[in-house]
C-alpha cells in the first residue's frame, strides 16, 4: 500500500515538474472566459438565470482539457521514452495505471474547481457591466456546477483509457479531438436520437441545460450514469492494455 502511495504521489511530481499540464490548465482558464464573455457580448439577457447558468455550464467544457491530461499521463510516457523505467521501477503494471487513474481523476476535480472559480468570476464581472450582480444560490447553479465537475472527472479517467489503447500521443489527442468535434455529430445526423448515448454528449447532459441545437439528450442523471459506465470501461481498458502489451 506504501508502494501505491507513493506512485500516486510520483504522478502529482510529474504533473508539478512539467510545463505542459500548466499551459493546458491556462487554455482551459481562457476557454471559461472566451465562452462566458461570448454568451453576454451576444446579446443573452443577464437577468435571465437562464443565462447565468449557460455561462456557468462552460465549465464542462473543461472536460476536454481533463481529456488532454488522461492521454497524456499514459501516451506522454511513452513518447517521451520513460515508460521503461517507470515500469522497471514498479514491475506492477496495474498498480502504475491504478495510481495515474487516481492522481488524473483528482486532477479532474481540481480542473474543474478552478474552472468554477474562473466562471464565477468572469460571470459576477459581465452581470456588474450590466447593472446586476451574481447570486451563487440561485437554483440550478449548484446542480450545473456539479454535473459539471463529474464531467471533468470521468473525462479524466476516459482519457487514461484512451492514452493506454493509444500509445502514440498525437494520435490519441487527434482521435479524441477528432471523436468530440465530427465523429458525435455524424452520428446525430445519420442517426438521431443515438447521439445522445455517446460519451460527449452524455456528459453535456450533467450540464442540466437543454441542447443549444434542440436535440434530443440524456437526463442529467441519465448523462452522469453513462459517462460513468464510459469512464469505467475504459479504465478496464487501460487495466488489460497495460497488462498484456509490451513497453518497448
Amino acid at each position: 500500500m506504501h508502494r501505491f502511495h507513493r506512485l500516486i504521489r510520483n504522478e502529482f511530481l510529474k504533473l508539478r515538474t512539467t510545463r505542459s499540464p500548466f499551459v493546458v490548465i491556462g487554455a482551459a482558464q481562457l476557454v471559461v472566459i472566451l465562452g462566458i464573455s461570448g454568451a453576454f457580448v451576444s446579446g443573452k439577457d443577464p437577468g435571465d438565470p437562464e443565462t447565468v447558468l449557460l455561462a456557468f455550464s462552460h465549465i464542462g467544457i473543461v472536460s476536454i482539457f481533463s481529456l488532454m491530461l488522461g492521454i497524456t499521463a499514459v501516451a506522454g510516457e511513452y513518447r517521451n521514452k520513460t515508460v521503461t523505467d517507470t515500469c522497471l521501477a514498479t514491475p506492477s503494471r496495474g498498480r502504475v495505471v491504478g495510481a495515474k487513474i487516481i492522481a488524473y481523476t483528482v486532477v479532474g476535480v481540481g480542473l474543474g474547481l478552478l474552472a468554477t472559480l474562473t466562471a464565477s468570476a468572469a460571470t459576477a464581472i459581465w452581470l456588474n457591466t450590466k447593472g446586476t450582480s451574481l447570486d451563487l444560490g440561485m437554483p440550478g447553479l449548484g446542480r450545473t456546477v456539479l454535473g459539471c465537475v463529474v464531467w471533468n472527472v470521468c473525462f479524466a479517467a476516459v482519457g487514461v483509457g484512451v492514452g493506454a489503447l493509444f500509445r502514440n500521443l498525437s494520435g490519441a489527442v487527434a482521435g479524441a479531438l477528432v471523436w468530440i468535434a465530427v465523429v458525435e455529430g455524424m452520428v446525430g445526423q445519420l442517426i438521431g436520437d443515438v447521439a445522445r448515448w455517446l460519451p460527449f454528449r452524455s456528459g453535456a447532459a450533467l450540464q442540466g441545460l437543454p441542447s443549444p441545437t434542440g436535440a434530443e439528450q440524456l437526463s442529467q442523471w441519465g448523462g452522469g450514469l453513462m459517462l460513468l459506465a464510459y469512464a469505467v470501461a475504459f479504465v478496464a481498458v487501460a487495466l488489460a492494455t497495460s497488462m498484456r502489451r509490451d513497453v518497448t
